[in-house]
């Protein structure tokens, strides 16, 4: 009897050990993954983006913020917002659009 009790308990101790180290492995992964995306050029694509802006200093400093927190800049000098679906919105404390 106090055999198949330790039995039971070495089972039960190995299979939590094993829940444990198979959760800190998918942790792990899921933070090396995240590592792994691939960052653009904010400043080139900011660049292109506000090159015919008549506050290009303001553009620019909008745009970076936008780039950096959505990894996109949408293609061409205004506009085309649907490339880019959280550049496009993101907004100021007063509701307006806040990339360019």
């Amino acid at each position: 009897m106090a055999l198949s009790k330790l039995i039971l308990a070495s089972l039960l101790a190995s299979l939590l050990l094993l829940h444990l180290v198979d959760a800190h492995q998918s942790s792990v992964h899921a933070q090396t993954q995240t590592s792994l995306l691939q960052q653009i050029d904010c400043n080139g694509a900011c660049g292109a983006r506000c090159r015919l802006s008549s506050r290009p200093r303001l553009c620019q400093r909008a745009c970076g913020t936008c780039c950096r927190r959505c990894n996109c800049v949408p293609p061409g000098t205004a506009g085309n917002q649907e490339a880019c679906p959280c550049y496009a919105t993101l907004t100021t404390r007063g509701g307006r659009r806040k990339c360019p």
